[in-house]
């Protein structure tokens, strides 16, 4: 969604994006996925 990528270790995960306008998609798309669970 905001052009990044992601990483690290199993208990600590990172992320970035190149896309810093699109925040507001991301946060949703993230809510969408934690409320189908």
């Amino acid at each position: 969604i905001a052009g990044g990528g992601g990483g690290g270790r199993p208990d600590f995960a990172q992320a970035g994006g190149k896309n810093p306008e699109k925040i507001d998609e991301a946060i949703n798309a993230v809510r969408k996925q934690i409320a189908s669970i």
